[in-house]
């Protein structure tokens, strides 16, 4: 297992044991969007999403407001997996505010909420 996997299940177990975080499930619209569409190209939506709203160093909607809480299976699994914000980024994963996020951060946060789309947006209870 590399250091990036480690990393993500340590932090999979954590969100897991958040109450907050946990209570998050697609709706039947989003995961019927999910399977219509497939996992690339919602994964290709989050990564539009992370490099619009939360890769700035100061996003345009900041004060924890750059994820809305519905409308996408993307926004669910980034508020269940802490990614929604730039408070929530600082909190979780010990990345700052006030500084563009780097492509391997922006590629992480995407990694995990594919992992959260494939274990829990898929219906899975991982």
């Amino acid at each position: 297992m590399t250091q990036n996997a480690r990393d993500k299940e340590l932090i999979w177990q954590r969100l897991q044991q958040s109450a907050f975080r946990r209570r998050f499930s697609l709706d039947p619209r989003d995961s019927e969007y999910l399977h219509a569409k497939g996992m690339s190209v919602i994964l290709n939506h989050a990564r539009d999403f992370i490099t619009r709203r939360l890769a700035p160093a100061f996003p345009a909607k900041e004060k924890g407001k750059q994820t809305p809480w519905r409308g996408h299976p993307v926004f669910v699994a980034q508020h269940a997996t802490a990614t929604c914000c730039r408070g929530c980024l600082e909190k979780w994963y010990g990345i700052p505010r006030g500084v563009a996020l780097s492509e391997a951060e922006q590629a992480f946060i995407l990694s995990m909420i594919a992992l959260w789309l494939e274990r829990r947006g898929s219906g899975g209870q991982t």
